[in-house]
């Protein structure tokens, strides 16, 4: 008899099912039994628990995931696999992905973000890759809250002290603040590996009577159901909670559903990422003198998870002993060995001659390593203990014949798009007109908490360790890291546009990838491929699952348009709290190729005198913008529009004009708009410019509209003529806007026949933009320090 079907003690209040405790439904343990044949007994049903959440199963998202593009050239692995990887030549590789670790990090900030950079630095040598870069995308509630302040404080340090002890360096990333954050942060953290093709290592467990070896730290109980239950549940909050040290685990199943954080902190999983750097330089090892036959990291699901995949890839089962595991725990119960997510742990498939051999190696490394179990041919996961056999499932039924909801897709209401009868209507999308000082809500944009200098994050990273760096974090948009032993760079960018998605999931989600493929084809590289970390709600609200729909149909439609393939990736769902659901949030990591570093293109004005030009054209609508956060926006006003044709074209001319020599610097239009891209170009080259921009629009949709597909690039001006007619013939509109030199940036505005009857054309609509660089860059400087109420960093303005 299962806890499931055991009578209630007389005057008791009814006993919850342990199949719901698990969070696994009715529907699903009755699809469990149609698998089994039979019905599961309690340490079966932990395994299918976390097997069949969210973030093992894709259960919800599964289907939605199948609509990508997935071919490209130069794909080696791909979906599946515990990363992708893409050719780069000269028999190398690069392996990427990015992954979340959300639920981990509300619950505890320092170890769930310090164990998100372990698991996926895992992903990463599984390949047979060494990771060289880790980028970090996060995001808070508003800046000044104090919970905010407390998760922030705990991440950035979890990331770094992980990160630097490791010797992985994090070159990039992401900060952002939205008040849809605040009851769930995302910490999400892509990182990227090299490799030599022939290395290359699947998480497969072929040839039946190979020895399954678990190697690395012992287990314990931290981590039982961490990142499967978490995953799955939507938290209440506890503010003291939050502040404590991690407890001990329970001894009993860990259930999902709404949980306050204190009851959850248990499942956190606790890192040491000096024991991962011996098992880096164990595993790559063990890989380049070809002693495994394959490889998986223990991460959700532990042992359950690791033994079930790779089984289920080959065709193949296993039969694990129990008895065998290390444990660093006295009396633990099968479910908690099982289901244990305890970090640095990995299984081997290995030959049986050479099990001395990798015995050797990890006793070298001063690592346990242990024989726990052997493979079958005959498909099942067997688990004995004490010599009697407590588990049987088919091993597909734990994996690829996971249960697949069909969800419920609505959209949400209409909202009314213009103000309620007599109300006044909101004029911001006007601002700045004559007599407003566009200046000022430059360096107010500048300052703000989402566009100000991360130099108080980012210091508290080695970015340089492995010494690859050509760029990192100092600035925004892409790293760049030189391949060592060749003429090649990588450059990789994260990017995502939660405040679009909130109100067009697929607009949100194609401008995500528009723009971090964008920041890597202006530094002249080529984008290779995509990862993706999908970011939602509930899926069982229709409203949530439609916005995942949407933003899945908008990042195919993206990569289709850019010709990209999508590696891999993640799914977070239900990231919840009373407070209600995160903006839709699908955040995109890109890696791409530069073939000759020394052709790198940066953002930065590089000389004075060179001629300014601006390529591409705003497009109307400021909602979703940083300026509408700041000053607000009309009822009746939308997102700009993406025209993916043109962004693929915008894309093509900017690695030509680099590959030409023909551009000194480029900088794309993002977030604060044109006024903060030219800001940015002449605080980080430390030369002002004196530009003269045609309004087209409003004086405020052509200096802080966000719309897409719009660069700034500097030329010497014997190559301007040449530049301007490559724009053209890649069908883009190009203007000469002035000339860079001095030490203020000064944007004078200009009628272009779309400012109204009021204004004639060439004439100027509204005061200039004059400041000072020394004011912008120290608004810029001290912007984050000040929301965060740290100290102010008393660093110089960041370099070329």
């Amino acid at each position: 008899m299962t806890v499931a079907e055991r009578p209630d003690r007389p005057g008791a209040p009814p006993a919850v099912p342990l199949h719901r405790a698990l969070g696994v439904t009715d529907d699903e343990l009755a699809a469990i039994h149609d698998r089994l044949g039979r019905v599961p007994n309690d340490v079966e049903l932990a395994m299918f628990s976390v097997m069949w959440s969210e973030h093992c199963s894709y259960k919800s998202s599964r289907p939605l995931l199948r609509t990508l593009p997935t071919a490209g050239e130069g794909v080696v692995a791909g979906p599946g696999e515990n990363a992708g990887v893409i050719s780069i030549g000269d028999g190398l590789a690069v392996a990427f992905k990015i992954e979340s670790h959300n639920h981990p990090s509300a619950v505890e900030p320092y170890q769930g973000a310090a164990t998100g950079v372990g698991g996926i630095l895992r992903d990463i040598f599984t390949m047979g890759a060494r990771p060289i870069a880790v980028l970090d995308a996060l995001r808070f509630g508003e800046a000044d809250d104090p919970r905010t302040r407390h998760l922030v404080d705990g991440v950035v340090r979890g990331v770094g002290g992980y990160g630097n002890c490791v010797g992985v360096p994090t070159v990039g990333g992401e900060l952002v603040f939205d008040p849809s954050y605040a009851g769930n942060p995302l910490v999400n953290v892509m990182a990227i590996g090299l490799l030599e093709e022939r290395l290359l290592t699947l998480a497969q467990a072929p040839g039946p009577g190979n020895l399954v070896i678990l190697y690395g730290s012992a287990t314990g109980r931290d981590g039982i159901g961490g990142a499967s239950v978490l995953a799955s549940a939507t938290f209440t909050h506890d503010e003291t909670a939050d502040r404590g040290p991690a407890g001990a685990s329970p001894r009993s199943p860990v259930g999902s559903g709404s949980a306050s954080l204190q009851s959850k902190r248990p499942t956190v999983q606790v890192g040491d990422p000096f024991a991962e750097k011996l098992l880096i330089e164990a595993s790559l090892e063990l890989i380049e003198r070809g002693l495994v036959e394959g490889l998986q990291d223990l991460g959700a699901g532990g042992i359950t998870c690791a033994t079930s995949e790779t089984a289920d890839r080959s065709g193949t089962g296993m039969a694990i002993d129990l008895d065998a595991v290390p444990r660093r725990e006295p009396g633990m119960a099968a479910f908690e060995v099982l289901i244990s997510e305890s970090q640095e742990r990995m299984l081997a498939v290995v030959r049986p001659d050479q099990e001395t051999a990798v015995r050797e190696v990890c006793q070298r490394w001063g690592i346990p390593c242990a024989t726990i179990g052997v493979v079958t041919a005959d498909g099942d996961v067997a688990v004995r203990e004490r010599g009697v056999e407590i588990v049987r499932i088919p091993a597909r039924a734990l994996t690829s014949d996971a249960i697949v909801h069909d969800r419920l897709a609505s959209p949400p209401p209409r909202r009314r798009a213009a103000p309620a009868p007599g109300e006044a209507p909101n004029t911001g999308e006007q601002l700045p007109e004559r007599g407003m000082d566009p200046g000022a809500v430059l360096v107010a944009l500048l300052g703000s908490p989402n566009l100000a200098s991360r130099r108080p994050v980012f210091e508290q990273y080695d970015s340089t360790v492995q010494v690859n760096t050509v760029a990192g974090p100092a600035r925004g948009g892409a790293a760049v890291l030189r391949v060592k032993g060749t003429s090649k760079a990588l450059v990789a960018s994260t990017d995502a546009n939660a405040p679009i998605g909130g109100l067009d999931p697929w607009l949100g989600a194609a401008m995500s990838v528009a723009e971090a493929t964008r920041n890597v084809s202006i530094t002249g590289a080529r984008p290779l491929g995509v990862t993706n970390c999908l970011n939602f709600g509930d899926p069982t609200r229709p409203e949530a699952f439609w916005q995942l729909k949407e933003a899945v149909r908008g990042l195919g439609d993206a990569c289709r348009a850019l010709g990209l393939p999508v590696t891999g990736g993640n799914v977070s769902l239900y990231n919840e709290s009373p407070a209600g659901a995160i903006l839709p949030t699908p955040e995109i990591g890109v890696v791409g190729l530069l073939e000759d570093v020394e052709l790198r293109i940066g953002p930065a004005f590089v000389a004075a005198d060179d001629v300014v030009l601006l390529v591409g054209e705003a497009t109307p609508g400021l909602a979703g913008s940083e300026y509408a956060a700041l000053a607000g926006a009309a009822a009746e006003d939308g997102p700009p529009s993406l025209d993916l044709d043109r962004e693929r074209d915008l894309q093509a001319f900017a690695r030509a004009a680099a590959a030409r020599g023909l551009a000194a610097s480029m900088q794309d239009v993002s977030g604060g708009g044109l006024a903060v891209a030219l800001a940015e170009c002449a605080m980080w080259g430390r030369i002002g410019a004196a530009l003269r921009l045609h309004v087209s629009h409003s004086p405020a949709v052509d200096l802080f509209g966000e719309s897409p597909s719009r660069l700034v690039v500097t030329t010497r001006p014997r190559h301007a003529p040449a530049l301007e007619l490559l724009a053209r013939q890649h069908g883009l509109p190009v203007e000469a806007i002035g000339r860079t030199g001095g030490d203020r940036l000064v944007i004078e505005l200009a009628g272009a026949g779309a400012t109204g009857a009021a204004e004639e054309r060439g004439s100027r609509v509204a005061d200039p933009i004059d400041v000072a660089l020394a004011d912008l860059t120290h608004t810029w400087e001290h912007g984050l320090a000040r929301a965060l109420d740290w100290e102010a960093p008393a660093a110089a303005p960041e370099g070329r």
